[in-house]
């Protein structure tokens, strides 16, 4: 648990669900619920009761996290004027079609309408369940009771896999997270060396300062109102009621990765496969970042700085990692300042993206600004490189429940997707979207997007081109993770109908 953590009080810790707080790695056996409410009553009741883990609670065996769809709220019986007080994205839903699909790069194999859920079927609950070796059955049955089932009916169950530290490509994954800073104060050394990865609290968790210092806009009512008086203070309106405080905004998308076209084509290249691909990724199949790493840091932050430690200003052409590398696109590390209490004047600036001199422009100017916390799980079976290349190879269908947490779905989730992994003209490329996880569909003026550039010390680039498609979406849905007290709000409007 890093310092800063330690700081939030206890009742914050309790009032959250653990999620916020910890990935479960320790828990190597998950799987995902999909729910949609059968009987408005009954499953009040459930929601009302059910076992969550919240974030005070160490060392857990199983675990359960339960949120909810705008459709699920409605289902529930939440008032549509306090529907009204979440964010636009979430209540649009992911595959809402007038533009964000496209913003989103769904279009084609990716579009809602061939998704296997999400889309026709968007389901009103996700029930996360996570438990030690061995231990999920039983969790499950425990969890899937006969109260359970008077309320809601199963659309989908979606098991996971452990993939240990790899995700299905074969790469190490999960290394690069932001830590939460509860404070929002002034940056240690270490945080410095991790270049930008302490980031304020309300970047994350809705009832907190965000990185402009401000609060996100959620749902805030007036302390009056039937069952308002358990929800936690607002921060910012101090006689009202905060519905947003310790939840936050889930991002669900089902992502299947095709393994053997992945590496059946990069081995089809000429000379090095494995470096073009890891050139594609950004980092070595063992994590290491391609640009070299501080190194000068020791205790506590020196293995996150390990593979944290390093920025992109000594590699400014894209020498050692290019420019339209997938790890580069998801993080361009760049305009990251130290943050912390600042003048109006301070957080004007930072707010219009603007900073430190020598920023290629401002879609890449602020990385800080659009961070997400990952907490998805590998599913399918691993198939390694050298299996895949084999013509005889199965198709082990695997994939990635792709799942961050984040405060702001316009700015942090659908501003990475859009402006950086699907653009094809992100950092002043053209022609090409993000290697690993682009739809390679021509951009809105015809020109394609399935190249490649892997600048060389000679000057002449090396282009790969006519890079298939190697992810598809196949499900998704924007659900709110309630705080404790927030939980138990949503579902009093649901015994009240």
């Amino acid at each position: 648990m890093n310092v800063a953590a330690k700081r939030m009080q206890p009742s914050e810790r309790k009032d959250m669900q653990g999620l916020l707080l910890t990935a479960y790695g320790g828990l190597p056996e998950a799987s995902f619920l999909l729910l949609s409410i059968r009987d408005r009553a009954a499953a009040a009741a459930w929601l009302a009761a059910a076992p969550i883990t919240c974030g005070d609670i160490r060392d857990a065996s199983k675990v359960l996290q339960l949120a909810l769809t705008a459709a699920g709220m409605r289902a529930l019986g939440v008032p549509e004027a306090i529907i009204a007080g979440f964010s636009a994205e979430f209540v649009a839903g992911m595959a809402e079609e007038d533009g964000r699909s496209r913003r989103l790069g769904d279009l084609e194999a990716n579009a809602p309408a061939r998704w296997r859920w999400g889309y026709r079927s968007v389901p009103h609950v996700l029930a996360a369940l996570y438990a030690e070796k061995g231990g999920l059955a039983a969790w499950r049955q425990r969890i899937a009771d006969d109260r359970f089932a008077a309320g809601f009916e199963i659309i989908d169950e979606l098991p996971t896999s452990d993939m240990g530290p790899k995700e299905p490509f074969g790469f190490t994954d999960g290394i690069s997270q932001p830590r939460l800073d509860w404070d929002h104060g002034p940056r240690d050394a270490a945080a410095l060396a991790e270049y930008g990865n302490l980031i304020a609290a309300g970047e994350f968790v809705l009832g907190y300062r965000n990185e402009y210092g401000f609060y996100t806009d959620r749902p805030v009512l007036d302390a009056g109102l039937p069952g308002a008086a358990g929800l936690p203070a607002a921060e910012d309106a101090a006689a009202k009621r905060d519905l947003g405080r310790n939840g936050t905004y889930l991002v669900f998308r089902e992502l299947h990765q095709d393994v053997r076209a992945f590496w059946r084509f990069f081995s089809s290249l000429p000379g090095d496969g494995r470096a073009v691909a890891e050139a594609c990724i950004g980092r070595r199949i063992d994590g290491t970042p391609l640009v070299p790493t501080t190194g000068s840091i020791r205790g506590i932050a020196a293995k996150a700085v390990a593979v944290n430690g390093f920025t992109y200003e000594g590699d400014p052409s894209g020498l050692a990692c290019p420019i339209g590398a997938h790890v580069r696109r998801a993080n361009p590390r760049t305009g990251d300042m130290p943050g912390g209490r600042q003048t109006w004047l301070g957080r004007f600036i930072r707010t219009l993206g603007l900073g430190p001199a020598d920023l290629q422009q401002d879609l890449v100017a602020a990385s800080r600004f659009h961070r997400i916390l990952r907490r998805g799980r590998e599913f399918g079976s691993y198939l390694p490189r050298e299996e895949a290349v084999k013509p005889e190879a199965p198709d082990p269908r695997a994939g990635l429940h792709f799942i961050c947490l984040n405060a702001n779905i316009a700015r942090q989730f659908e501003f990475v997707q859009n402006a950086w992994l699907a653009s094809a003209k992100f950092a002043g490329l053209s022609g090409e979207s993000d290697p690993v996880i682009g739809n390679r569909l021509p951009d809105p003026a015809g020109e394609a997007t399935d190249a490649f550039t892997m600048p060389q010390p000679n000057g002449i680039a090396r282009r790969v081109a006519a890079i298939p498609q190697f992810v598809t979406v196949a499900g998704g849905a924007y659900f709110f993770l309630p705080g404790v007290s927030a939980l138990r709000f949503l579902a009093a409007c649901g015994s009240a109908g």
